[in-house]
């Protein structure tokens, strides 16, 4: 291993937690009717749990409306049964051909609940690429006691690190106050 594999793995793994939260950000449900809200849904189909996004397609006819198309129109009742279970808090309406999820305006409650929620998620995912610059900032220092690399090499790759953390760290706050805004939009 080398301090150029070292910057490689750990920006890999810094880009692999800023998706994750990206992806855990996009199921806060905002003001606004976003497909996003359904990816964690699970719909139990003929005994086995399938993803909703593998049964149905989903729309935003009006941005206050999502529109839930089954592929299958004789799963539209587990479609229904899983959104009525899950964390949404939307009760669906059905006309046996398509699914219909009115989104309410958010409370001002239940905004500043959420921006919470998304706070701590943000939190969580500066936590990890901090976890991912520890990790590699200790190969690197294994690196040189080894012998492998020159202690101005080691300075070096710990400098690069550091730049590296700090634009993921940035990203992520950017991403959550992009969310934060989304959230206190009325």
């Amino acid at each position: 291993m080398t301090i150029d594999t070292a910057m490689q793995e750990a920006e890999h793994k810094m880009e692999q937690a800023v998706t994750h939260l990206k992806d855990d950000l996009a199921g806060i449900r905002t003001g606004r009717a976003t497909p996003a809200v359904l990816n964690r849904v699970t719909v139990e189909y003929y005994g086995t749990p399938v993803p909703l996004n593998q049964l149905a397609s989903a729309s935003v006819p009006e941005p206050r409306l999502l529109q839930v198309q089954p592929f299958d129109k004789g799963a539209i009742g587990a479609i229904e049964k899983a959104i009525q279970s899950s964390d949404l808090g939307i009760t669906p309406s059905n006309d046996g051909n398509v699914i219909r999820l009115a989104f309410p305006p958010l409370t001002e409650e239940r905004r500043k609940e959420l921006v919470k929620q998304v706070h701590h998620r943000a939190e969580e995912g500066r936590v990890a690429v901090r976890n991912v610059r520890r990790h590699s900032k200790d190969e690197m220092e294994k690196l040189e006691r080894e012998g492998n690399i020159s202690e101005d090499d080691l300075m070096r790759g710990e400098k690069d690190l550091q730049k590296l953390t700090d634009r993921f760290v940035a990203e992520i706050d950017q991403i959550q106050g992009h969310k934060e805004q989304e959230l206190m939009e009325v």
